[in-house]
């Protein structure tokens, strides 16, 4: 249809699920358990880190709100990924396309500017020891998470809106899991240099957060092998690794899928590396802060053992 006759689009279609007749319960049942096994992990390391008075300190108040946010950001893709598995009707609306996009770029915006906080923490906490109570305040570690927070959800509302104000009247079909840039702005009926000048921003963004973690952690591993004792060095590093595990994890899923701009991927390797970011990333966050941590493994012990107590005695 030409100019005025255009039908603009309104209901989006998912065209990398399996229908129901080829077996797409067979992705639903390990995706929910994954999702659930998620959602339990961040929910244990948040509330045994509120609950447990040893765990306050900013390391551990910032491993909390990340596995809160963590929460969140796969809440607000995988619940759509597993209606679609069971569902004929694979689709989203044009509004709730642009919320998923908003919300799940958000808070990993989010998370990546807490993981430079977090780095940050890591470099005063190893580099000047001494000075590190008087830097990291409790007053300051609010006021970088609230600002985390804040930045990670203002920085993406303009994209947002000018996305919404692009015309959709053509093909409707989304070749993604999830609604995201580039297969979105590839839909839009506009000059496709747009989706050029997205990536390269997407991309100086990465790469700058990316570039100050990793000098953050090459800085403090430089001190850590300074250090004389077997002893000392193995107590600082023990506090750096599970934070540079997933430093490695989050943005290493992140640069394979944004920091690619002209490459193509096939339609098998697109979604791997979606789902790799978008759930198995956070999979293994719960897993590497608590099995890895025996503060952490201790109080969500602690947590279970409270309430096993309260229900005893409640009987």
């Amino acid at each position: 249809m030409e100019n005025g006759s255009r039908s603009m689009v309104t209901v989006f279609v998912f065209t990398a699920f399996p229908e129901l007749k080829n077996g797409s319960l067979l992705y639903f049942f390990p995706l929910l358990f994954i999702y659930i096994f998620i959602v339990t992990g961040n929910l244990m390391i948040f509330f045994a880190v509120r609950l447990d008075s040893r765990l306050h300190n900013p390391m551990y108040n910032f491993i909390s709100i990340f596995s809160f946010l963590e929460m969140w950001y796969t809440t607000a893709t995988i619940p759509k990924m597993l209606a679609n598995l069971i569902s004929e009707q694979k689709t989203i609306s044009f509004i709730g396309c642009l919320l998923q996009m908003y919300f799940f770029h958000s808070l990993g915006n989010t998370e990546g500017t807490l993981l430079t906080v977090m780095a940050i923490d890591r470099y005063v906490a190893v580099c000047s020891p001494l000075r590190y109570p008087n830097i990291m305040t409790p007053r300051l570690c609010a006021q970088l998470t609230a600002g985390s927070c804040i930045f990670g959800f203002l920085i993406l509302l303009p994209e947002i809106v000018w996305i919404s104000t692009l015309p959709f009247c053509g093909p409707n079909q989304i070749t993604q899991i999830f609604c995201d840039f580039t297969p979105l702005l590839k839909l839009a009926c506009t000059d496709a240099s747009v989706i050029l000048i997205q990536d390269v921003i997407h991309a100086l963004a990465i790469l700058i957060t990316s570039l100050i973690i990793s000098l953050s952690y090459i800085r403090i591993i430089m001190v850590i092998l300074s250090i004389a004792s077997t002893e000392g060095r193995k107590k600082a590093f023990s506090t750096c690794a599970a934070h540079i595990a997933v430093f490695l994890l989050f943005f290493g899923s992140v640069a394979l899928m944004y920091l690619r701009f002209s490459a193509t991927y096939t339609p098998f390797w697109e979604n791997t590396i979606a789902l790799t970011f978008s759930v198995f990333a956070p999979l293994f966050n719960p897993i590497i802060y608590s099995l890895r941590n025996k503060d952490m493994k201790d109080a969500i012990n602690k947590l279970f053992c409270s309430r096993k107590v309260y229900n005893e005695s409640g009987r």
